[in-house]
């Protein structure tokens, strides 16, 4: 009998000084966090002026489809796209969808940027990408660059370089 407790006692110490080997389960209910900027990513909390002086914010987008392009005067471009932009905003506005450009200011502007909006016919909202604006976005690679959120604010495309306007009419059609 003091065999068998001896041999018992004895796989008993092994069993429990062997670690398991099963892997441990995935933490359930810790979403990854998807950076600034990247497919997946939540539109950025930002208020600002715009170039007349009105605020714009996030808070006004909330529930819209939202493209947000970033541009400068000096971006040849940049100047073929936002004529598309105002087109797209002037026939998807009345199904939730709204347009904010925010203007690069790391070059001298080739004009000002009001004149330069309105021999384009822009009328969306225009304002200053500030450093803090382009950390919130993610960082800004080049120019134009285009992104696309969803009515949930999630970011659904992002464009880097002149894309054109029917590729871009073509991505939003499904958000609506």
């Amino acid at each position: 009998m003091q065999k068998q407790t001896l041999l018992f006692l004895s796989l008993a110490t092994v069993w429990l000084a062997v670690p398991a080997q099963h892997p441990s389960p995935p933490a359930e209910g810790k979403p990854t966090a998807i950076k600034p900027g990247e497919m997946g990513s939540h539109l950025p909390e930002f208020s600002v002026k715009d170039l007349r002086g009105r605020e714009i914010s996030s808070a006004q987008l909330r529930g819209k489809v939202v493209l947000i392009d970033f541009w400068a005067t000096w971006c040849q471009p940049c100047k073929k796209e936002m004529p598309g932009y105002q087109a797209l905003l002037n026939k998807y506005r009345p199904r939730g969808f709204a347009v904010v450009g925010f203007k690069f200011d790391t070059m001298m502007d080739t004009e000002g940027p009001i004149p330069f909006a309105r021999r384009l016919g822009i009328r969306y909202p225009l304002a200053v990408a500030t450093d803090e604006i382009k950390d919130k976005f993610g960082g800004i690679e080049g120019l134009p660059t285009t992104m696309l959120y969803d009515r949930d604010g999630i970011l659904r495309q992002k464009t880097i370089g002149f894309e054109y306007t029917n590729v871009i009419e073509s991505e939003l059609k499904p958000l609506f």
